[in-house]
């Protein structure tokens, strides 16, 4: 089973399902895309941000480049420092600009870096903290970077827009030429003693076809220089990768602490309601038993005879409870053993395969059984499904799961399903969740979890 997959089976599969579910994003078009790009409204909005640009990357490079040099020179006496914050203080106002402009112009969403954490109120913790922030000093490198690409994203845009509409609408102006300039038409080559002159019906043609050729290509060109735009705003302007980890360990330690916090309330609530409630029947049972022993010996041995279906009873929901939190054959045996445990369990008909080639991690190991356990559970309850299979296999460094069945489908993991807290789950340990439902069926879902030895 690992086999089949291949190694980067993992890391790419959920892309294929979690695409937009519908129609091929173009297919209303009847035009190919290479035809429409000049009209279309994305590459006019492109175009808009090309040439705000140069104006933009001439004021932020100005300020950045006066208030940091003066900064750096005022550094030998006190004033450099305020004046140093300021400066850095005024490239992280212009970066939330550019952020504002890129989500605006090119649809690219970009979240602001790490805030400013000031350890005391007051003006000099306030420049302490500009100073050390590595956003600040990111923001200022933009504006360092981006002015030199500005100039030349926009002469290249500008000279090939130019000369594509203004090559493709010859036909309708070349007439300027004898009219008020004298001469046949656009001058291709001239010297003292010849020129060259696009006057002619084929010449004509030619220069509009080639205006054509640079109107379509040209759209092209300018979503490559403002992809290049996009990686300056995301890799400098947004939150470095650290932070952005660190803002992804905390949401996750949340979730694992609500989840135990959940945990802990429904053992809570299944002793209660289940095991302990058996139990104070059983002692007043017992009690009316014991009352009973000596005047009607056969009425308290009936009793004691339900005490003890009572007691089975019990045990077998302590048993589950304890099984719930965690079998002892997944300590024992590991995941072979206790998968093959839990599908016995199943309504369905469950075929087990693990290919493992060892034990993961004891977190992991818990996490990979609960998973499997939770969705056999939605098998048994919603599918109405014949059959099912679990298959458990590791590619390079990564625990993968499938859960397949043969049912009605239409499993959903938004909408606050047991399906979205499952996934939760799995985010809490860097692990994905991707399910495959539509409806009529069948339904699988691949849980991945990192392999931890």
């Amino acid at each position: 089973m690992a086999t089949g997959y291949g190694s980067g089976y993992g890391q790419g599969f959920g892309s294929g399902y979690e695409r937009e579910q519908g129609r091929p994003a173009g297919s209303g078009h009847r035009l190919p895309a290479g035809l429409r790009a000049p009209f279309e409204v994305r590459t006019w909005r492109e175009f808009g941000y090309v040439l705000l640009s140069l104006p933009v990357s001439i004021v932020l490079f100005t300020w950045t480049v006066t208030t940091v040099s003066l900064g750096a020179g005022l550094l030998v006496t006190f004033l450099g420092v305020p004046v140093l914050a300021a400066a850095l203080a005024g490239c992280r106002g212009f970066g939330a600009l550019e952020r504002a402009r890129a989500r605006g112009l090119l649809g690219l969403d970009v979240a602001a870096p790490e805030p400013l954490r000031a350890r005391k109120p007051g003006a000099l913790a306030w420049m302490g903290a500009v100073l050390k922030s590595g956003a600040s000093w990111r923001n200022m490198l933009y504006a360092l970077v981006q002015f030199p690409w500005a100039v030349f994203s926009f002469t290249v845009t500008v000279t090939l827009w130019a000369m594509g509409w203004s090559l493709l609408s010859y036909p309708l102006w070349f007439w300027v030429f004898p009219a008020y300039a004298g001469q046949g038409g656009l001058q291709l080559y001239g010297d003292e003693h010849h020129s060259v002159y696009l006057d002619n019906p084929f010449e004509i043609t030619v220069t509009a076809l080639v205006g054509l050729v640079f109107t379509l290509v040209t759209p092209w060109i300018v979503r490559a220089l403002t992809t290049v735009d996009g990686l300056l705003v995301r890799g400098l302007l947004g939150p470095s990768p650290l932070s952005a980890r660190v803002v992804e360990l905390e949401s996750d330690r949340g979730v694992v602490v609500d989840t135990a916090a959940a945990d802990l309330r429904r053992i809570e609530r299944d002793l209660h309601d289940g095991a302990q409630a058996r139990l104070v029947n059983l002692a007043m049972d017992l009690g009316l038993a014991k009352e009973k022993l000596r005047e009607d010996p056969r009425a308290a041995a009936q009793m004691v005879e339900e005490a003890h279906g009572e007691v089975k009873t019990a045990l077998q929901e302590l048993r589950d409870l304890a099984r719930g939190i965690h079998p002892a054959v997944l300590t024992d045996r590991g995941l072979d053993a206790a998968l093959s445990s839990v599908a016995s369990r199943c309504t369905v008909p469950v075929t087990v395969e693990v290919d493992l080639p060892g034990r993961p991690a004891p977190a992991i190991e818990g996490i990979a059984y609960f998973t499997v356990s939770e969705l056999l559970q939605n098998i048994s309850k919603h599918s109405r499904a014949r059959s099912a299979s679990v298959d458990v296999w590791c590619a390079e460094d990564r625990l993968l799961i499938q859960v397949a069945d043969d049912g009605v489908g239409g499993a959903d993991v938004s909408g606050g399903s047991g399906l979205a807290g499952l996934a939760g789950r799995l985010d809490a340990v860097d692990g994905v969740l991707v399910v495959d439902s539509p409806e009529g069926g069948p339904t699988r879902v691949i849980a991945e979890l990192p392999w931890r030895a």
